[in-house]
């Protein structure tokens, strides 16, 4: 079985009848001069000498560089404020983003989809790819209002891909969304999470690490997972965030929490270092969607299986 899981053969072989879900990185694989099919995997290892463009604000000042930009001046001055730190901090939260009229509605919707178990993609105790059951969910992740202060912090079109929601803390160790969903150039991933709930400190709640988006991207190569030709890497998921944890420690690098009213939003750096608290709480939730951006103009791909991404078209 774990032949089989790793073979980059078997892979290619499902992604050969996904072509026109794969068909969004080939022109960019001529582009950078890699000869690789729709079907063919791909990781950090085949994009080793050759130079992509940064994102924007990777290379500038946000404090510069946003109040430049149509429509910053028009934001609340909490958001400006916080959106300004975004080149230091890797992370903007924007209180009261969405009214509760329509944080109500949304989790009226997922808790019907919950309940029809056919419907939905469940992966432990989150629902994946809940937009795509649900055009109002689909929405709130798409509302435009959030697109244009995203494409403003990357400095080019963005388009949702992929919404997770939690109803309990993760309890997921620290790690990068840049190792689940990979982009070349790098940073071209920006994401968002969304309470629905208010918070408190012992129901898990999200943490993330300050200016850790700066650090170098931790990719299989990093952790001797590169693998071969034929097959993936043998390391594990815990490998990864073993080296994660080194990396926090090397940095010496100072937690903060996310405790969220209903309504507020965070966003974050593709590479921002973040995961979930032990619950400390019995029966304690954590009720909240996770909304992921691809930017356009890159490959994306998924680091561990070295797959291209698949896009579902609406």
């Amino acid at each position: 079985m774990n032949l089989i899981k790793n073979s980059k053969l078997a892979y290619a072989t499902y992604n050969f009848f996904k072509k026109k879900e794969l068909m969004h990185n080939v022109p960019l694989y001529r582009k950078y001069g890699l000869d690789k099919k729709y079907y063919s995997s791909v990781s950090s290892e085949d994009f080793k000498g050759i130079e992509g463009e940064l994102i924007f604000l990777d290379t500038h000042d946000s404090e510069v560089e946003l109040p430049k930009m149509e429509g910053f001046s028009d934001l609340p001055n909490n958001w400006q404020e916080s959106l300004l730190g975004w080149s230091k901090n890797g992370y903007a939260v924007l209180e009261g983003f969405f009214d509760q009229p329509r944080i109500d509605e949304a989790v009226s919707i997922v808790r019907d989809l919950k309940k029809d178990s056919k419907t939905i993609w469940q992966h432990g105790k989150r629902i994946m790819f809940a937009i795509h059951q649900s055009d109002k969910l689909f929405r709130l992740g798409a509302d435009p209002k959030l697109i244009k202060i995203l494409e403003m912090l990357m400095g080019k079109k963005v388009e949702l891909f992929q919404s997770l929601n939690f109803f309990e803390g993760s309890q997921q160790r620290a790690h990068s969304d840049s190792i689940h969903m990979t982009t070349f150039p790098y940073g071209n991933l920006i994401a968002t999470w969304v309470a629905f709930e208010d918070l408190t400190e012992d129901c898990g709640p999200l943490f993330y690490y300050p200016g850790s988006h700066k650090l170098p991207y931790i990719m299989n190569g990093d952790y001797g997972n590169i693998g071969s030709k034929f097959s993936l890497g043998t390391k594990t998921y815990g490998d990864y965030e073993d080296r994660i944890e080194k990396q926090v420690n090397e940095q010496d690098l100072k937690k903060k929490h996310f405790i969220a009213k209903k309504g507020d939003l965070l966003i974050w750096h593709a590479n921002l270092l973040h995961g979930g608290e032990a619950i400390q709480r019995d029966g304690s939730t954590r009720n909240s969607m996770v909304f992921h951006y691809y930017a356009e103009n890159a490959i994306c791909y998924h680091e561990i299986t070295q797959r291209p991404t698949l896009k579902k078209k609406r």
